[in-house]
């Protein structure tokens, strides 16, 4: 009893823990961080132990930007398999995925440069009229909050502005 060995058993159950609490309607809302930018988490199950946020700090290093990339091959996929639990949950006419509606995302583009413009970020769900199956890419410095904006606008919440917003962006 306690917290798992590895941090993928970790977050695994975490991330169990929401499709539970949205399969029993306890909330419709969660968040999950995989890791804070300071965080000095180390993936040895992934076979090396270096600190993920020092790696994030190459400085053109092949062999840091390789295990870089794996760390966020490792983390989507853990993403991946919160999308499948939500999948294989029945709710009404379709599954727990069908219904929700959910973003992963980073706050840094390049965390080397410690850049925070053009932030990769994934919109998945199929509500409120939200075309998917695309890719976006907005003009040079839209505001990330202009996308808060505008999800929260689709789920009925009407707001004028959201943090620095300038506006709503096309979905």
């Amino acid at each position: 009893i306690g917290v798992p060995d590895t941090f993928s058993d970790y977050a695994k159950l975490m991330l169990d823990l929401q499709v539970l609490a949205f399969q029993g309607d306890m909330t419709r809302v969660g968040t999950f961080m995989l890791g804070h930018e300071m965080g000095g988490r180390a993936y040895p199950e992934l076979g090396f132990g270096d600190p993920h946020h020092s790696l994030t700090h190459h400085q053109g290093d092949t062999s840091k930007i390789e295990k870089v990339l794996r760390i966020n091959i490792f983390h989507t996929g853990l993403y991946r398999y919160f999308l499948e639990r939500l999948d294989s949950i029945p709710d009404g006419d379709g599954s727990l995925l069908d219904h929700s509606l959910l973003v992963y995302g980073s706050a840094l583009s390049d965390g080397n440069m410690h850049l925070y413009k053009d932030l990769p970020v994934l919109v998945v769900g199929d509500v409120a009229g939200i075309q998917g199956g695309r890719h976006v890419r907005y003009p040079e410095n839209t505001p990330m909050a202009n996308l808060y904006l505008t999800l929260l606008d689709k789920l009925g919440v009407h707001l004028e502005r959201f943090g620095d917003s300038t506006g709503r962006v096309d979905l």
